[in-house]
């Protein structure tokens, strides 16, 4: 798979040069609390941790965001030819339905205790069941979460040479 290099794993604090790099790539202001999952081997922000709400109030239901330009666009590919689909049909229901339940978990452990306005639901990307986007699992698995679409968008990606 050619990417930016091995990444690295772990969440870090982020700094001024961390927001810089996250506004290029983004192409915007984040709305949100955000920490870095992963790095490319050059240092990048790879994927973002955003906290499950945003500076307004907003429930954020994804938790993680896939900021590398060049796995965002073929990723775009996999989906536009019909990856979702692929993704879902290709996938274990059960094994699906057990990685959205741990993904709504760790992001509500993230909740504060005492918030009474409206939550984060669902599981990847904020869905309930099935796929909804490849690029929300993937940067889920590449932060070290168990997620099988994750890992078939990282096979699809291996194949994609």
């Amino acid at each position: 798979m050619s990417s930016p290099g091995s990444p690295t794993v772990g969440i870090d604090i982020d700094d001024a040069g961390d927001l810089a790099a996250v506004r290029e790539l983004l192409g915007r202001e984040p709305q949100g609390r955000f920490s870095v999952a992963v790095r490319s081997a050059d240092g990048l922000p790879m994927v973002i941790r955003n906290e499950p709400l945003l500076d307004d109030g907003t429930p954020m239901p994804t938790m993680f965001w896939l900021l590398d330009r060049s796995l965002n666009r073929r990723i775009g590919t996999i989906e536009a030819q019909g990856g979702v689909k692929a993704a879902e049909a290709a996938i274990d229901p059960e094994e699906l339905r057990a990685a959205h339940e741990a993904y709504a978990t760790e992001r509500d452990r993230a909740m504060p205790p005492d918030w009474t306005g409206p939550r984060p639901y669902g599981g990847v990307g904020g869905t309930r069941f099935g796929v909804k986007c490849l690029h929300t699992h993937y940067a889920w698995f590449l932060a070290g979460g168990p997620d099988p679409v994750g890992r078939w968008v990282h096979e699809q990606l291996g194949a994609d040479q």
